[in-house]
């Protein structure tokens, strides 16, 4: 089963929503958040990244950063930017990219069915990063930005969510990189219940993005719940966090590329007649990939498709077939010398919102060869998850983006 319930909400007043809404603190730097909320005293981006309200330099890890944080919540609050929802209910969050469209129910998820395998994951964590939001969860109090979790599309589901878009939205705001959020508010107890009995027919809920935030959530439950010891009953505000929960066919998975700075000691020659033991590699006039297997190639000014040979992957394990780990296992680790791309230098990950434009950029400026990916489908993600598998780093690339602030949540005592 998969248990949510409805919470009240603190999110901005109306005329708030525009200013306040920002990207996750995940995306960008330091340096790219003080310039984002630039002359924006609301954006969400204060609680998100809190050492841009302290001078530059600051250790982001500092005591005054976390402390940061909490005084630019708590004064959104204070002064009204943030007001909280009368009663519990759920929200739904619409994205719009383009002419892609996806709409998700926000609402709290269960710590225990994490605990217990029911909300699935499909990537490792670093312990630093959730040290981090544990920190900021623990001190605000609160899960400022929503984890990103998919479902296997229900058709009730929908309708009732359908139905509920509608209505008159509470907000409906386009961002500077023209990507529409439109949310309603899902008071009627009677659609909230229809709504909860259906998730409890879900077997489970799959991490698409968000794993350090979900971590952290799990994290600080745990910590509330040992200190309460045997006085615990089960429904405490801390066994829940906050999720936007989407269908899975709903969802936009973009491929995420690779350039790898050099050719471990190859001439371009040796490199090609050595990648043609497991690719077939012809000169191409596209760049992107169209289908599973394939790969796009930029090398010294040319474009090549390189195919993978049928029998240079294990087929009947999710993970070694998959477009990342044939790459990786036929190419860039014998071939190329990446044994470990989480640590190695000479390799790095460009998002596919950047376009084939940033890999052709990357080449010219100095890297030695660049590979395009054909996405990782949503069926691929949740078939690793099922079978207690972790994807190989930098597998999926998930648009457009959820804004943060639009919806936060406080725990209750």
């Amino acid at each position: 089963m998969s248990r949510i319930k409805p919470f009240r909400a603190f999110r901005p007043k109306a005329e708030f929503a525009a200013d306040i809404a920002s990207v996750p603190y995940d995306v960008i730097n330091s340096k790219e958040a003080r310039q984002l909320a630039s002359g924006n005293p609301r954006s969400f981006l204060r609680v998100g990244r809190p050492e841009i309200n302290l001078p530059e330099g600051v250790d982001e890890h500092s005591d005054e950063v976390y402390a940061a944080a909490v005084k630019a919540l708590q004064g959104f609050i204070k002064e009204g930017t943030l007001f909280q929802e009368n009663k519990p209910c759920f929200y739904i969050y619409q994205q719009r990219m383009g002419g892609h469209v996806q709409a998700g129910l926000v609402c709290l998820c269960s710590v225990k069915e994490y605990e217990s395998n029911l909300i699935k994951k499909h990537e490792y964590t670093r312990k630093d990063k959730e040290d981090d939001r544990t920190r900021h969860v623990t001190e605000q109090g609160a899960n400022a930005e929503p984890v990103f979790l998919t479902y296997p599309a229900l058709p009730y589901i929908d309708s009732l969510v359908n139905k509920a878009r509608e209505t008159k939205p509470v907000y409906d705001i386009t961002t500077s990189d023209e990507i529409g959020h439109t949310v309603w508010v899902i008071n009627d107890e009677s659609v909230i219940y229809s709504l909860t009995n259906l998730f409890s027919g879900i077997p489970a809920l799959y991490i698409a993005d968000g794993h350090h935030r979900t971590a952290a959530a799990i994290r600080y439950g745990q910590a509330r719940r040992a200190a309460a010891g045997t006085d615990a009953v089960g429904e405490e505000s801390f066994e829940y966090f906050m999720a936007a929960v989407f269908p899975h066919n709903q969802l936009k998975v973009m491929d995420y590329n690779r350039v790898v700075k050099d050719l471990n000691g190859l001439t371009k020659d040796q490199f090609l007649t050595k990648a043609r033991e497991k690719f077939e590699i012809s000169p191409s006039t596209t760049r992107a990939p169209n289908s599973i297997h394939t790969f796009g190639m930029y090398l010294d000014g040319q474009w090549h498709t390189l195919t993978a040979k049928p029998g240079t992957w294990n087929a009947n394990d999710h993970v070694k077939s998959l477009d990342v780990s044939i790459l990786q296992d036929n190419l860039l680790q014998p071939i190329l010398g990446i044994q470990d791309p989480r640590t190695d230098t000479r390799i790095d990950f460009i998002g596919g919102i950047r376009g084939m434009e940033e890999l052709e950029k990357r080449v010219r400026e100095g890297a030695a060869v660049a590979f395009a990916m054909f996405p990782t489908s949503l069926e691929e993600l949740m078939a690793v998850s099922d079978a207690g598998q972790i994807m190989p780093p930098k597998s999926t690339w998930f648009e457009p983006k959820l804004r943060s602030g639009l919806l936060v949540r406080v725990y209750e005592e």
